[in-house]
């Protein structure tokens, strides 16, 4: 099946391409020369994810999806959410994102947080979402040099590396994303298997 990913993420197409297999043929929105910000017009990651998936659907008319993903923090109140990308500004620059994070939750003994992405699906005008969570905790200092976003500053649970110190495949084995994609994938390939 050709599914058309509704981002302009490309750090977000390569994760999903590690993921997508044999099955499915993945068409982003460079592919089509479409360049134009999707919006996110919600604080609700839910609302926003479908928001772009069927922007995009009614743009082209092809099956798609698109997801939004929020860091949650718990002692910031489940802050920056869906407005991550943009925590500092509408520069969506990454680097002074984390730094907002850490100097807030500086001196603060609970680290506690996730990421959840919620992914949005439009398939023949009909909408499916999927959510993927990973629990960790927020490091005291950014480590490692991989990923991209908060991956830096997030250590999920049961590991001792931030997503940033992790390859590409260890994080894509176990992160929000890779999550809330396998169950997107399960009914793909349960409902529209050749």
């Amino acid at each position: 099946m050709k599914l058309l990913f509704a981002t302009q993420n490309k750090n977000k197409v390569d994760e999903i391409n590690r993921l997508i297999g044999s099955q499915h043929e993945l068409i982003t929105l460079a592919d089509l020369n479409y360049d134009l910000e999707l919006e996110e017009s919600t604080m609700l990651l839910e609302e926003n994810a479908l928001e772009k998936a069927n922007h995009i659907y009614q743009e082209f008319n092809m099956n798609c999806f698109s997801e939004d993903t929020g860091l949650e923090v718990e002692a910031l109140n489940g802050a920056p959410g869906a407005l991550s990308a943009r925590y500092a500004g509408e520069e969506k620059d990454a680097e002074d994102n984390m730094a907002k994070v850490l100097a807030e939750m500086n001196n603060l003994t609970n680290r506690n947080a996730q990421f959840r992405t919620v992914i949005a699906l439009v398939i023949d005008g009909k909408e499916f979402l999927y959510e993927g969570i990973i629990k960790g905790i927020i490091t005291n200092k950014k480590r490692g040099a991989n990923g991209f976003g908060y991956d830096p500053i997030f250590q999920p649970d049961g590991f001792t590396k931030t997503f940033a110190e992790m390859t590409a495949d260890e994080k894509s084995a176990i992160s929000h994303r890779a999550r809330a994609f396998a169950k997107m994938k399960e009914f793909l390939e349960s409902e529209f298997a050749e």
